[in-house]
């Protein structure tokens, strides 16, 4: 399942998302988005999770909480 994770503060890494969400289980891909210019992060990011159940459970840990004081949202990408 590909959840998309939003409103990261600028500074977040990949590493950072990647760790916070295989506290719930395995994570198959971490991909922060960064801008083509600047390769700074634009804020958002994509985290596959190959057990559904596992990112349910993720999504709804996660969502709303504080990372790197920003308040993260977590929600279903859409493909």
């Amino acid at each position: 399942m590909k959840l998309l994770v939003r409103n990261l503060a600028r500074t977040t890494t990949e590493d950072e998302i990647n760790t916070l969400f295989a506290e719930y289980g395995t994570v198959d891909a971490c991909d922060l988005v960064l801008d083509k210019d600047t390769g700074k992060s634009k804020g958002f990011a994509f985290v596959e999770m190959p057990d559904e159940t596992q990112a349910h459970t993720a999504l709804k840990n996660l969502h709303e909480t504080q990372l790197a004081k920003s308040k993260i949202r977590v929600k279903i990408a859409q493909d």
